[in-house]
């Protein structure tokens, strides 16, 4: 199968628009350079600092749930670093260089996300350029909240896996992730590994609009009220910041507009403690 580009021309927006808006990618990668991090002797760049058509092959895919799937492509070479994503990057993980993983979730009439889903290992798919994400360096909050909406929880997951394969790095972790029904609950066995190894960094809080019966997680949406129970770090007297990607409306409840606070207003939390992917 011939390569194909998923996206030209005028990418940072449009691969905004894919991830959030109907074409529904959610991607990390489990190796990406080109982010603000102090390491040393990091890889060679696969997407370097400007536009490079690169056509990578598909090496594998595996289901998710009932509409996502991951798909994990080769670089040029497993020392080679990616700088691609859709909602935001994070530091590298060091431990499978050489791969970028999309994990893509297929929506009813989207053509973008239905070709993806429909790629096979051996086919290519053309990348192009990387986009600057959030600057972070080990130990720059002491404290961070994730607050994540369906396929919003993959920029959230590169952090979280940054932060805590960094030995030096310090910073405790409460995550927040709202979904519509049981089967969106997306990377359970990673969250409950990380929970497993690091009880006192990392915590995560699951609320399930619509369960199923007898669902193991609580029913319910991210409130003002759900946040101010599980978040333990205090707004305004930490070291600490909040940061969001979900649906538009979730985002919007929470940080607010420029005449209305928000749910993150409310309690207390400046503009500048809040990112959103």
């Amino acid at each position: 199968m011939a390569a194909n580009t998923i996206a030209t021309g005028r990418l940072p927006t449009l691969l905004g628009s894919v991830a959030l808006a109907g074409i529904g990618i959610g991607v990390y990668s489990r190796y990406l350079t080109s982010v603000a991090h102090a390491d040393s002797g990091a890889p060679p760049k696969a997407f370097g600092s400007g536009p490079a058509f690169l056509s990578l092959q598909l090496q594998s895919t595996e289901v998710v749930n009932h509409n996502t799937k991951r798909l994990r492509f080769a670089l040029p070479t497993k020392e080679h670093g990616a700088s691609f994503l859709v909602c935001d990057l994070t530091r590298p993980s060091q431990e499978a260089a050489g791969v970028l993983e999309l994990m893509v979730k297929k929506y009813p009439n989207g053509k973008q996300s239905t070709h993806l889903h429909s790629l096979q290992p051996g086919d290519s798919l053309r990348f192009v350029t990387p986009i600057p994400g959030y600057k972070w360096t080990p130990n720059k909050h002491s404290d961070i909240t994730l607050i994540a909406g369906g396929a919003g929880i993959t920029p959230m997951y590169q952090l979280i896996q940054g932060v805590l394969s960094s030995p030096e790095d310090k910073t405790r972790i409460t995550l927040v992730f709202g979904v519509n029904t049981d089967a969106d609950v997306l990377l359970k066995s990673e969250f409950e590994d990380f929970e497993r190894r690091f009880p006192n960094r990392f915590k995560v809080v699951y609320t399930v609009s619509n369960p199923v019966p007898n669902s193991p997680y609580p029913k319910g949406y991210v409130t003002k009220e759900l946040l101010s129970k599980v978040v333990t770090a205090t707004p305004g007297t930490e070291n600490m910041k909040v940061f969001v990607c979900g649906p538009p409306a979730m985002e919007n409840a929470l940080i607010g507009t420029r005449k209305q606070p928000g749910i993150l207003g409310d309690l207390g939390y400046t503009k500048d403690q809040i990112h959103r992917f």
